[in-house]
């Protein structure tokens, strides 16, 4: 029988229930009477209020995604599936997708960033592809309270977690500290795979007859409403939803994997399509697969392998238990999945079948507890066209004087943002990921980018993560394109083509015009970078409501971008070689500190015009680099970004303790100015000729690498000079003394 407290169809109407799972009075209306043409019942209710949640169905988002490039002649998969995927020729391609799991990990931080690993782990194979690497980009509040040291820890611990029991290697990411994220962490999670282009899956259901089968572990209680959960904002004081996170365990993921991977490559044959259970669980997978097919599904629910009792149908659709995955097989094959699974110590149940009435149906201990048209679940979600009024911030940031700083010491201002948590070494924390499991990872964490080898090739993929939320805050169209051109600058500096890019657009509440206004007007420079840069967006998610009491986070569109390493001897790394190489930087440098770690250092926060910024100059200063690299003129290349010219110079020579001599007619001050499009690269002696001839009026040399471990640059106000075994200490440090 039924649930005797479940609310009647009129109750959820008069008490109006459904507002409380996030649909409002207008979409009710519409569920009730533009598509029912009746009160939807409990499960219905839900059903709608999760797959119309902005997390599914991205009400909010559609408009603002629109503007984004998502084909090349390189993409072979764009967004729409689990994940998209690249070309990286000879039969071969890239498969990619990052996820933002914000709102859980600042509940349950440990369970929040492990359960954001597993679903993108099970995105990337459930295209058919290998997971080969994860990274992240964690944004927290500033270390000096407990909390965030906790959320620090917890979160760190719940990636490394996963990530190293599953057996795939967390090769890089970012990590960066600012007030604004104190009540609403960010970890967002990104996942490499291969592929071969003839095991391409699809997410679909089709074929009338054919089975629908649920695959992996059993059903839960845990995570029901989680999409709900992601789509509102933090109050203090209110209970959080605990429940709405969920548990993972990463040895049965290993197992499903394992499992998916060979019913794909062996089974071919009989396999229809393949889905993760994501967010919204069981009601999304199957809607959405039913859906893109153009069919319609029967579900009985009495055959979901369950692991708790008395389960409703309300639980059982919108659970968000971990490492399960749909598939959608030919009738009569059941027999041949259930033994595969079995092999795993898995469960592999046939729980419905494909019609093609266009109809979602589901039945509970012989009951129709749903019915309705699937593609008003995963299609008909209606789409809001929200205001959007610029911040008056904006207004306020443009008619400032720009910031000037004072500099009395470079020598010591130099160590001061070495121990900037944002500049600091990440080290205390990527050492707890195996960054080596399965051994194709050439250059480990601590560089520009991560490059893993591509098995059986000479090729390698370069891969990042990337955002300068300050940069957004002053100005959101400029630093949208920043974010994508610093993530090209990475892959550049390691000999990659950038390929294309997947995001997760973490932002305040969309409701509010300045909200909106932000993600709009972001999403513009993302745009235009992605063209100039020729790097379509293939995949990515939406997160909003990034907001407690009434603040929102700085706009942060995480960047994550993969490129493709002609041969693995373009690999390059940012420290220098050896003495004597000569040091060239490329591109101008500018008096530019408004938004930098200098302002912040300085000011205690960041305000002001955001500088200029010329992505045709971004592009044609990289592709100087990359050539340069591929005629094997570079030595060792990195990025300026945070503190500019002279951190980026100490870094490079952090790793082999070596120091340099170098000139540059900039005042002090200047060195630490954060202009966008340089390069800080070392050549040897005997190269010069050629490289100078390449690049040309591009580039300046301004030194030569030292073997007396000293960072010395002449300027026009003096000296900066710092030991590198001293200065690499305090960069070492600043975590983990911070964290003490």
């Amino acid at each position: 029988m039924m649930k005797i407290n479940e609310p009647t169809a009129q109750e959820i109407k008069e008490k109006k229930i459904y507002a409380e799972w996030g649909l409002t009075d207008e979409e009710y209306r519409m569920i009730a009477e533009d598509i029912l043409g009746r009160m939807p019942n409990y499960t219905e209710t839900g059903l709608f209020s999760v797959m119309w949640s902005e997390h599914c169905s991205y009400k909010n988002s559609k408009p603002v995604l629109r503007k984004f490039p998502t084909s090349g002649p390189q993409v072979l998969q764009g967004p729409g599936e689990g994940a998209g995927i690249v070309d990286i020729g000879d039969g071969q391609a890239v498969v990619f997708k990052a996820e933002s799991h914000n709102h859980p990990s600042a509940v349950e931080p440990y369970e929040g960033a492990a359960t954001g690993v597993g679903g993108i782990i099970r995105d990337i194979f459930s295209m058919g592809a290998r997971p080969i690497a994860i990274l992240d980009s964690l944004r927290f509040g500033e270390l000096d309270n407990q909390r965030t040291k906790y959320l620090l820890e917890e979160v760190v611990a719940g990636i490394s977690g996963y990530g190293n029991c599953i057996g795939i290697p967390t090769v890089g990411g970012e990590v960066a500290f600012d007030p604004c994220y104190e009540g609403n962490p960010l970890v967002n999670a990104m996942c490499v795979g291969l592929i071969d282009h003839k095991d391409i899956q699809k997410g679909q259901a089709k074929g009338v007859g054919n089975s629908i089968m649920y695959v992996g572990a059993k059903t839960g209680r845990d995570g029901i409403h989680g999409a709900t959960f992601a789509s509102e904002e933090f109050v203090e004081g209110e209970e959080q939803q605990r429940s709405a996170v969920q548990v993972g365990d990463p040895f049965m993921e290993k197992l499903l994997l394992e499992a998916c991977l060979e019913l794909i490559l062996e089974h071919a044959d009989i396999l229809v399509g393949i889905q993760d259970m994501g967010a919204a669980g069981l009601v999304s997978s199957s809607s959405e697969m039913a859906s893109k097919a153009g069919s319609g599904l029967k579900l009985y629910l009495d055959d979901v392998p369950q692991r708790e009792t008395g389960m409703s149908p309300y639980e059982m659709m919108l659970s968000e238990s971990q490492e399960r995955m749909l598939i959608c097989v030919e009738q009569g094959h059941e027999d041949e999945v259930v033994a595969l699974f079995k092999k795993y110590d898995l469960d592999a149940v046939t729980i419905g079948e494909v019609t093609d009435d266009g109809l979602y149906r589901l039945y509970h201990k012989g009951i129709e507890v749903a019915n309705l048209p699937v593609d008003a679940l995963a299609e008909d979600a209606p789409v809001y066209q929200k205001e959007k009024s610029e911040p008056a911030r904006i207004k306020e940031f443009s008619e400032m004087a720009d910031f000037e700083p004072t500099i009395t010491d470079a020598s010591e201002t130099l160590q001061q943002l070495l121990q900037q948590p944002t500049i600091a070494s990440k080290k205390m924390i990527y050492q707890t990921y195996d960054s080596q499991v399965r051994t194709n990872t050439v250059v480990l964490p601590g560089s520009d980018a991560a490059v893993l080898r591509v098995r059986g090739t000479e090729k390698a993929l370069a891969m990042t993560t990337d955002c300068n939320a300050r940069y957004l805050y002053l100005n959101p169209e400029v630093g949208g394109q920043i974010a994508v051109a610093e993530a090209a600058r990475n892959i550049v500096c390691s000999g990659g083509k950038p390929l294309a890019i997947t995001d997760c657009l973490n932002y305040g509440s969309p409701d509010k015009p300045e909200g909106f206004w932000e993600l709009w007007t972001s999403a513009d420079g993302i745009a235009r970078a992605c063209e100039t840069l020729d790097t379509p967006v293939i995949s990515g998610n939406v997160s909003l409501y990034n907001e407690t009491n009434g603040k929102a986070i700085y706009p942060t569109p995480m960047i994550g971008m993969v490129g493709l390493i002609e041969n693995i001897s373009h690999v390059t790394t940012q420290e220098f070689k050896q003495a004597g190489d000569l040091v060239y930087v490329i591109g101008k440098t500018q008096a530019d500190f408004n938004g930098s770690e200098l302002q912040k250092l300085q000011l205690g926060r960041i305000e002001g015009r955001l500088m200029a910024f010329d992505l045709e100059e971004e592009k044609a200063n990289q592709d100087a680099v990359l050539q340069a690299i591929q005629q094997g003129l570079v030595t060792s290349a990195h990025d300026c970004s945070e503190g500019g010219l002279a951190v980026a110079l100490a870094e490079s020579c952090f790793k082999n303790e070596l120091g340099i001599d170098a000139a540059i007619d900039l005042p002090a001050s200047w060195l630490f100015a954060e202009t966008q499009s340089r390069f800080v690269l070392s050549v040897a002696p005997e190269k010069q000729a050629a490289f100078e001839a390449l690049v040309g009026d591009r580039t300046e040399l301004i030194g030569t690498v030292t073997e007396t471990a000293e960072v010395k640059v002449e300027h026009m106000d003096g000296t900066m000079q710092v030991d590198t075994r001293k200065a690499k200490e305090l960069w070492e440090e600043a975590i983990p003394c911070l964290m003490k």
